[in-house]
């Protein structure tokens, strides 16, 4: 995302945040084209063109919206969802249903009939009775559903544990104990409407250091050659998640081949080792895709100081937009947008509207002194701000702007009250 200052104004991508606020309203979203496509590039250019028969999946619950699926499809990029409105988004964005792939621990029958009917091109097998479900429903259609289990490698990851999904103790992913995964390896190889095709791990997100990643695949490839020699069995595909580190303060972000590049050298190393093709790779990156091409805008109202305590700075949005800090403690960083350049002399607290004390956005922030009217900024918060905003309080989730090159266009509108009392019965 390029930001400048011109004038005291903060400008993104060359669009006055003064000027989108005034457009839009506010919260707003806004979003850099330019970021979200610089990020799909790297890792076309570090993955799918530097190594042969591999896929990024963009995980879609980072930022789910029509537009940034079809972003995504003009990219080249395949996409992963974990619910029926995910799979029902993609669609009516136009998204070819062979290039999305299916994750999640407890799909429901109706969410798997729905991909199944759709034509939907992976299935990450989550639980020990979703293939049996999954094979029962492809039955009755007639139909062959492609298959990964989503293995739990047991390893811990140094991330906020909310976001730690590889340790052993997780919802997430087939135990590796021998008499639990391998009789489902061999249900699904013998099954008549399943194509397996391999395993998939996640080990979580937010992270900077690759050595959960590499644990991980060193024990999925250890799964791998017990498959082999158990069942004579080649998998066909590799599924090494996401979980690449962004910045949202002072965090040092890594490049994706930080990941990639040791995972790749050690995966075709072992296959040359074993003599067999090596499988397709795919890896399912959403946070680093489109955290920091984001961020949100609030509009200044209520000030309260509290002396020798704390001065409370009041927007017009909060945990509805952004439920992250009062969730698990993220931090952020922001700036008074209309104050761009002037000195940060006043060290305050941003909270929200909602009636919850636990309703803060940022804690001591030193800010440019900020008068009820300002206009105040929100950085790096494209990633499961609007993917989790909520109607709390009876808030109207805001709009979303993408902005390019000094153009900006509404990709989603405001909700309206009305929109939040359609579906009552009165």
């Amino acid at each position: 995302m390029i930001r400048e200052v011109k004038n005291n104004v903060l400008y993104v991508d060359g669009c006055s945040t003064v000027d989108l606020a005034k457009k839009y309203g506010t919260p707003l979203y806004v979003y850099s084209e330019n970021e979200l496509i610089g990020r799909l590039e790297e890792l076309k250019r570090d993955f799918t063109s530097k190594y042969e028969n591999t896929r990024v999946a963009y995980a879609s619950k980072a930022f789910c919206t029509a537009a940034m699926l079809k972003l995504c499809m003009e990219q080249g990029i395949c996409t992963d969802v974990v619910s029926g409105g995910e799979i029902y988004t993609a669609m009516k964005a136009g998204f070819p249903p062979e290039r999305v792939e299916f994750n999640g621990n407890n799909k429901q029958p109706s969410e798997l009939e729905l991909a199944v009917d759709y034509g939907v091109g992976r299935f990450i097998v989550d639980s020990l009775q979703e293939l049996s479900l999954l094979e029962s429903i492809c039955a009755a259609r007639g139909k062959t559903a492609n298959v990964l289990f989503r293995i739990t490698p047991g390893v811990r990851s140094d991330s906020h544990d909310y976001m730690v999904t590889g340790k052993k103790d997780s919802k997430f992913g087939i135990p590796l104990d021998e008499d639990v995964i391998y009789p489902q390896v061999k249900q699904a190889i013998e099954a008549p409407h399943i194509n397996f095709m391999g395993f998939h791990f996640h080990v979580g997100s937010q992270l900077f250091d690759n050595t959960s990643h590499l644990q991980a695949l060193d024990i999925m490839l250890d799964v791998v050659k017990n498959v082999k020699e158990r069942f004579g069995f080649d998998v066909t595909e590799l599924n090494l998640g996401g979980g690449f580190g962004v910045t949202y303060t002072t965090e040092e972000r890594k490049p994706a081949s930080y990941f990639l590049q040791p995972m790749m050298a050690r995966i075709e190393a072992f296959f040359e080792e074993m003599g067999v093709k090596r499988p397709a790779v795919v890896i399912e990156p959403g946070r680093s895709v489109v955290a920091e091409a984001g961020m949100t805008l609030y509009t200044i109202g209520s000030i309260k100081e509290i002396r020798d305590v704390r001065k409370y700075v009041s927007v017009d949005g909060g945990m509805t937009d952004n439920i992250r800090p009062a969730l698990y403690q993220a931090v952020y960083d922001g700036v008074v947008a209309n104050k761009a350049d002037e000195p940060k002399e006043e060290v305050v607290t941003v909270c929200g509207k909602c009636c919850e004390s636990g309703d803060i956005l940022i804690r001591d922030i030193a800010v440019a002194r900020p008068e009820s009217g300002d206009l105040f900024a929100v950085f790096s918060t494209g990633a499961y701000g609007f993917s989790m905003a909520s109607n709390y309080n009876r808030n109207p989730i805001p709009a979303v702007v993408f902005v390019r090159d000094g153009k900006d266009r509404l990709v989603v509108k405001r909700q309206t009250y009305e929109d939040m009392m359609r579906n009552e019965i009165l």
